[in-house]
C-alpha cells in the first residue's frame, strides 16, 4: 500500500512540474466581467467599472507600482496605447494613491480608463492570483482569455493579438 500510494503521489508531482504556471485556469473565461465600480487612480479623471467593458473589445492589466514584473510589460502597453489597436483598462491592484500615481507619470498611462483597487476586493472576484495579470474582453462584455503573469513580446505576437484580431474580425462579419 504505502509503494501504491508513493507511485501515485510521484506521478501527480511529476505531472504538475511539466505543467506552466502562465497556464492557469480561469473559471470566468466566457463569464460576464464581475460587477465593480472602482474610483480613478489619484490624478487620473476616469475611474473603472464593469459597465465600461462591454461594446467594444479591451485589455484589462492588473498591476501595481510594487511590481517589478508589472515594469517589464509596460512598455509594451504603452506602445500598444500608441497604436490604438484597443483600448487597455489599468486595475491597480492593492496600492497607495500617491505610489500608483507617480508610477504612471514617470512610466506614460497607457490606459484608458484605471481603478484604483485599494483593498484587492475587486481582483478577487476577476479570480486574480498575483500581479501583473491581464485579461482579454469581449464586445459582450464577457472574459475572452486570461493571462498570468508579464506580457512578452512574443506572448503579445503569438497569442494575445492573434486573439484581439480574430475577435475583431469576428464583430466586423468576417472570416478571422
Amino acid at each position: 500500500m504505502p509503494v501504491t500510494l508513493f507511485v501515485i503521489v510521484a506521478v501527480a508531482l511529476a505531472w504538475g512540474l511539466t505543467r506552466d504556471p502562465r497556464e492557469i485556469p480561469s473559471a470566468l473565461i466566457g463569464s460576464p466581467v464581475p460587477q465593480f465600480d472602482l474610483p480613478p487612480v489619484q490624478g487620473r479623471a476616469l475611474g473603472l467599472s464593469s459597465a465600461n467593458l462591454s461594446g467594444r473589445i479591451s485589455l484589462v492589466n492588473v498591476f501595481a507600482s510594487w511590481c517589478t514584473a508589472c515594469r517589464y510589460e509596460h512598455p509594451l502597453f504603452m506602445r500598444l496605447a500608441k497604436e490604438g489597436i484597443v483600448p487597455i483598462h489599468g486595475l491597480n491592484y492593492k496600492d497607495r494613491p500617491a505610489d500608483a500615481a507617480g508610477w504612471l507619470d514617470r512610466l506614460g498611462d497607457p490606459y484608458t480608463r484605471t481603478g484604483a483597487d485599494t483593498t484587492g476586493r475587486v481582483a478577487i472576484d476577476w479570480g486574480v492570483y498575483g500581479v501583473p495579470e491581464t485579461y482579454l474582453i469581449g464586445a459582450n462584455g464577457r472574459i475572452a482569455y486570461k493571462h498570468v503573469g508579464p506580457i512578452s513580446q512574443q506572448v503579445l505576437d503569438e497569442i494575445i493579438l492573434p486573439r484581439i484580431r480574430a475577435m475583431q474580425a469576428r464583430q466586423k462579419g468576417q472570416r478571422p
